[in-house]
């Protein structure tokens, strides 16, 4: 192998050296503790250093980096403490996960770090939205993302790159093209010549280098990065290197054919870089030594450290309060002063008063801006905050879903507005998987509100109809809120956007503009998880919220006055359970009322809590009334029957009688 120095000195090019054997020493060290039963798993980089090494060594210490579970350069070139990182692979407290999650699933703010999920394809898009506040801030920054070849082929990786080539985000996507994904060969992973020349159909440049060639990566990076923090636009590199052991070391490489895993090692990056040394006279042997001996030492020390630690304790409580990020909301009381009006009207003046109070504030989603929306919440928002902070997106829901965390990482409050509710199954893989684990995984907040007009009763059919709540209130870590007034909408929309976790805000289609409310000019916020109770009786509970909250007002007249408790949940998670159950103790009765189909609903946990919790304090079985279990249909007469309200009277009526 060849190798060009350039401008690079001696004491660099040693400096280059030892970052480049420092893993290959780690990697060596782990697969004997891994066949000593001391590690649980391990995902080997050996053959690939170069890259790893080489663009941590290009990049500022402050610039941001996503890495894969083949790049522990990237950790020990970021200087990250050895005795951390190995605790972190036993599952230990000083790791970086309080023993959550394993091997390379984690990242660190102080080294500016962002781990990856196993989904692969995810932390292209965050990277986008890394990348998008240092644009803002004209930080002149740019950030690295790591995928293999195998990942390139991810929706979420497409969706990224035309996102960043969009937006021009100056993101350096970096593909490390081992020759295999898992087992399957590159002829089977995709048919163009090279990943590279992909970069023309997104209207980027593109690159290769040979990844094995610690100075080729090193200075065409450090070259590249210089470049893109002067002008701001993506790059696509594919490094072309090949993994010489297998995917995990579970795998093994039986399916390589032996003559090419003969071609590569012939090719190591840390063997050919030492050799090229020492053939200039720039190091011996004997200092190899030295220096390998040295760097033993420090992976001893820092693994004796972390094998000595105790096992990992913890209880359930402090499980459970590590799910959301720690926050204290700050009450900002409603104001006398009021205007009159509908519930689309108090959405839109909630999310103009945040971008008011929040200059860090980012909206996003498809016709948001100029247009306004489809349904015009934010019409106006453009002239009022500007093209930079109101950003119409491609229609690709998770890449802006992946970019709303990325702008959370990099200290920025995102609100992703999904243009219907159904259309959130496109992104639902970062939601759930992303932005509902952040915090419990590695303390990161995403700080992202993800707006969701829903519901039916509109005339929109099965992709326009949905009201899908139970989806995500499944899912720990998400919030979600789902209000039924426009004072409620209001209040409830800043203090989501306040609250650093993820929220699922919902918004019904058929109250846009069916519903009006005095609502406070000024800015205010309502508690999350309080419900509200809007109708007194004696007999019976009802228990609903979002449309269901109207249909129960609705027939509030065919019963004699003072007979049904109405509860507005106004927020399912967290859920105000103290409130529902305090309406049973005096009625003795509970109907939970919800637009969601029955199976899997909202309704069926409430139903089975009260029954857990309540039983004793229960007259009667407690009623479920809810749509049908089918898809929301189109026409008029088909979508009553599918939904609750025509049934509700008569639900109501059999459980008074019970």
């Amino acid at each position: 192998m060849r190798f060009s120095c350039y401008n690079l000195d001696d004491n660099q090019l040693l400096e280059i050296y030892t970052s480049l054997l420092m893993p290959r020493l780690i990697e060596e060290k782990m697969l004997i503790l891994l066949r000593q039963g001391k590690i649980s798993k391990w995902f080997s980089g050996i053959g690939q250093e170069a890259i790893a090494v080489g663009v941590a060594l290009a990049l500022q210490e402050d610039e941001y980096i996503l890495p894969m579970h083949r790049n522990l350069g990237i950790f020990t070139t970021r200087k990250v403490p050895l005795n951390r990182l190995f605790a972190q692979w036993q599952g230990k407290a000083s790791g970086f996960t309080k023993g959550r999650d394993r091997s390379f699933h984690f990242g660190t703010q102080d080294h500016n770090i962002v781990g990856m999920i196993s989904h692969l394809g995810p932390q292209m898009g965050i990277a986008d939205g890394i990348a998008l506040a240092s644009k803002l801030r004209n930080e002149k920054k740019v950030t690295a993302v790591f995928t293999g070849e195998g990942g390139t082929s991810e929706g979420d990786f497409h969706e990224a790159l035309n996102v960043a080539a969009v937006w021009q985000l100056p993101v350096i996507f970096c593909v490390e093209n081992n020759g295999y994904g898992l087992s399957t060969p590159i002829n089977e992973q995709y048919n163009c010549k090279k990943l590279v020349h992909r970069a023309v159909g997104y209207g980027m440049d593109g690159h290769t280098i040979n990844g094995n060639n610690i100075i080729d990566v090193y200075t065409k990076v450090s070259q590249l990065a210089q470049e893109m923090r002067e002008n701001p636009r993506p790059v696509l590199i594919e490094f072309e290197t090949f993994r010489m052991r297998g995917h995990e070391e579970a795998s093994g490489t039986k399916y390589v054919p032996p003559e090419l895993l003969e071609q590569w090692a012939r090719l190591d990056p840390v063997d050919n870089f030492k050799d090229f040394l020492i053939a200039k006279g720039i190091l011996s042997q004997q200092r190899n030594d030295t220096l390998s001996k040295a760097l033993h030492q420090q992976i001893d020390e820092a693994w004796e450290t972390a094998n000595t630690e105790p096992p990992i304790e913890s209880t359930a409580a402090q499980e459970l309060a590590d799910v959301y990020a720690p926050y204290q909301p700050v009450e900002v009381a409603a104001g006398n002063v009021t205007e009159n009006l509908r519930f689309i009207d108090a959405v839109s003046a909630g999310l103009r008063q945040c971008m008011e109070r929040h200059d860090n504030l980012v909206l996003m989603g498809q016709d948001i801006a100029e247009y306004g929306g489809v349904f015009k919440i934010t019409e106006g928002f453009v002239e009022r905050f500007g093209k930079a902070r109101v950003r119409n997106t491609p229609i690709c829901e998770s890449a802006i879903v992946e970019a709303g965390y990325g702008l959370a990482v990099n200290g920025y409050k995102a609100v992703v507005e999904m243009q219907f509710a159904d259309f959130a199954s496109s992104g639902f893989n970062p939601i759930v998987n992303l932005l509902a684990k952040s915090h419990y995984r590695w303390g990161q907040a995403a700080d992202v509100v993800v707006r969701m007009p829903c519901g039916a009763g509109v005339g929109a059919g099965p992709f326009h109809s949905q009201t899908n709540e139970a989806w995500f209130a499944h899912t720990p870590g998400l919030k979600v809120v789902y209000p039924a007034f426009p004072v409620d909408a209001k209040g409830l929309l800043i203090a989501a956007i306040e609250d650093p976790n993820p929220v699922m805000f919902f918004e019904h289609k058929a109250l846009y503009r069916t519903i009006r409310q005095e609502v406070a000019i000024n800015y205010y916020n309502l508690p999350l998880g309080k419900a509200a109770v809007i109708a007194q009786g004696e007999k019976a509970t009802v228990v609903t919220y979002g449309a269901g909250v109207h249909w129960a007002l609705d027939v509030l007249p065919h019963f004699p006055a003072g007979t049904i408790d109405i509860i507005d949940l106004r927020t399912l998670i967290p859920m105000d359970l103290e409130t529902i159950k305090a309406s049973i103790s005096k009625t003795g009765r509970a109907l939970i009322l919800t637009e969601d189909s029955n199976m899997g609903s909202i309704a069926s946990d409430i139903a089975a809590r009260l029954g857990e919790e309540c039983f004793e304090l229960l007259d009667a079985p407690v009623k479920r009334v809810a749509s049908l279990d089918t898809a929301v249909p189109f026409a008029e007469r088909l979508e009553n029957i599918y939904l609750p309200k025509e049934r509700l009277i008569t639900a109501l009526t059999a459980l008074l009688n019970y």
